[in-house]
């Protein structure tokens, strides 16, 4: 495993930003980068062995500091929704800023995604580690979060996540990494297969947070348990479908909630050959198609993404969690460790 660093730009603050390359011995690589801890590019064979970036991103670093996409990044402290902007912790309430609707989203607009992490080459991977002062976006206690990826000669990406508190705190972590299987500027993904490894989702208001318990997806749109195309039903008259404009929901991944590794999604592009299997510890996975994507930088294929031409799977813990007692907890203590993984393994099927 060959890992280069290199200075990619210089943030507003005067800090240095640095993109690692990880390349395999086959040549595939991906890359990752200290602005929101991100993947900006993976390079990954097609069915003909064709090397291909199935990754959404933009030219200039510069792009990723707030864009609406939060494309490739790790967002926090808390991934998802937190509804009205406001939590209860201990008997104590905490409010946020508000910057999605009526809703707190992926931790605030000043959120982990926008910035600059410390970063390391660390045993064949590596680590970012962003240091969260007590009171940062409304969030009670210091956090440090890090996040360590390893690529592997057989073409998988795993992201390991952990954070540790000093005093009682919320935490959700997930990537937010847009694939595109035909490679990325290509168009369109709504043609690309998706499994999930999920007989439930979470019914979510017109504002995207979830009503209460799951329901089954069986005779529903959101029914991926079969492998079907993205596009299929995305247009169908469907509460989710419709306050979305797409898929924009979390689903409960069967068997999850012991901290192993379970399968997540497969997501395959007939067109290429491309297959992408994802396995992860955590209880839920939110499916964004991309539905929002229109306006966003300028991506790296030279012209700015167009609504639904990447997918984003992101492994996480279930959105507004902090307000629902019901769901996995995501409190997080003095002592304990926050500690998740995802697997993107990327293959083909001829």
């Amino acid at each position: 495993m060959e890992i280069t660093r290199e200075l990619w730009g210089t943030a507003p603050d005067g800090k240095e930003i640095f993109r690692y390359t990880l390349r395999n011995a086959a040549g595939a690589y991906v890359q990752v980068a200290s602005i929101g801890a991100a993947v900006v590019a993976a390079c990954v064979p097609d069915r003909d062995g064709r090397l291909g970036d199935v990754v959404l991103g933009y030219r200039d670093p510069m792009s990723y500091f707030g864009d609406g996409p939060c494309a490739g990044k790790i967002p926090g402290r808390y991934a998802n929704r937190i509804a009205k902007g406001r939590f209860t912790l201990d008997g104590k309430e905490y409010r946020l800023p508000v910057n999605n609707g009526p809703n707190h989203l992926h931790g605030g607009p000043d959120g982990f995604q926008n910035k600059v992490w410390e970063s390391r080459i660390e045993n064949d991977g590596v680590e970012f580690m962003y240091y969260s002062e007590d009171g940062e976006m409304g969030y009670p206690g210091a956090l440090k979060a890090v996040a360590r990826y390893d690529w592997s000669e057989e073409n998988e990406l795993r992201l390991t996540l952990t954070a540790e508190c000093d005093a009682p705190t919320v935490v959700n972590l997930t990537n937010h990494t847009y694939f595109n299987l035909n490679g990325e500027g290509s168009g369109s993904v709504l043609g690309h297969e998706l499994m999930l490894n999920a007989s439930e989702y979470l019914p979510a208001d017109e504002s995207l947070i979830p009503t209460g318990d799951s329901e089954p997806v069986a005779g529903t749109p959101m029914d991926f348990v079969t492998a079907k195309p993205l596009g299929r039903d995305i247009d169908a008259d469907f509460p989710a479908l419709r306050y979305g404009k797409g898929y924009d929901s979390c689903w409960v991944i069967d068997g999850a909630g012991n901290g192993q590794l379970q399968p997540a999604a497969e997501l395959y592009s007939p067109e290429s050959g491309r297959l992408l299997e994802v396995l992860t510890t955590q209880p839920g996975v939110q499916i964004y198609t991309g539905n929002w994507l229109a306006g966003c930088p300028e991506g790296k294929s030279g012209k700015s993404y167009g609504d639904y031409d990447g997918v984003a799977i992101e492994c996480q813990h279930f959105p507004d969690s902090p307000n629902r007692p019901d769901y996995p907890s995501t409190v997080l203590r003095p002592g304990e460790v926050f500690e998740e993984a995802v697997i993107f393994a990327f293959k083909v099927r001829k």
